[in-house]
């Protein structure tokens, strides 16, 4: 089969079922399909279809050293629960050290540029090379989690780094997606039930309060689009 997504096809995987969608995107592109796991909430239940539904998709999450310690935790449970082998994925050592000694070792609380320079050597480089060989990019992003969020397609082209990325929960509400985690069983981040919506590095993370936006949690610090540029719509 062709490479590419037709209008037909997509609209066809939009309309279909989780599994479904998800076994039509990886017949597509067999052995070519990756998905990245923050092993948050939404990334349980796509690693939940794919296992159960043995995709042939390739799963990896990034450990950036600043992790809760539940994290960890979870990612042993989860490849015991599935027989799953997710890949992990470091950030170069020399990077590390080099921002530390410039910045200081909490250095991203003193600019947004300085903390968008932690995440492009934690995140952002280690998924660059995470990503090589892949032809789609699974992503659990969901429409609700921010402003940035909501103009996201399912499927969409990202031209920087050739592939296309899939957004098959996109359009899940939050309440469909606890409800699905409670019905299969998923195991997922004790933290979650802490307050803590969106689950990123340790110190840039904190619960958040009732009624307050789902990505307040995330560089609480200060005023951004709380992203860390994996995720920046074009």
């Amino acid at each position: 089969m062709a490479n590419v997504f037709t209008a037909a096809q997509i609209q066809e995987i939009e309309n279909a079922p989780l599994a479904d969608a998800l076994k039509r995107v990886t017949d597509q592109f067999p052995g070519e399909t990756v998905l990245s796991s923050s092993l948050g909430q939404e990334d349980q239940v796509l690693t939940e279809v794919i296992a159960t539904n043995k995709l042939p998709v390739r799963i990896f999450t990034l450990d950036t050293g600043r992790l809760f310690y539940e994290h960890y935790d979870l990612l042993e449970k989860t490849n015991a629960r599935y027989r799953t082998n997710i890949e992990v994925y470091f950030p170069e050592a020399a990077d590390v050290e080099a921002y530390v000694k410039e910045k200081g070792v909490n250095g991203f609380y003193e600019s947004v540029e300085n903390r968008k320079q932690c995440c492009f050597i934690r995140k952002v480089k280690p998924l660059n090379r995470a990503l090589q060989g892949a032809k789609v990019w699974i992503t659990g992003l969901r429409s609700e989690q921010s402003d940035n969020r909501k103009e996201m397609k399912m499927i969409e082209w990202d031209e920087d780094r050739k592939l296309y990325k899939f957004n098959p929960l996109i359009h899940w509400s939050y309440e469909q997606m606890i409800d699905y985690i409670k019905e299969k069983n998923i195991p997922y981040n004790p933290l979650h039930d802490k307050g803590f919506i969106s689950i990123g590095c340790a110190p840039c993370t904190r619960a958040i309060e009732r009624g307050e936006d789902p990505r307040a949690g995330r560089w609480w610090w200060e005023v951004s689009h709380k992203e860390c540029g994996l995720h920046v719509h074009q």
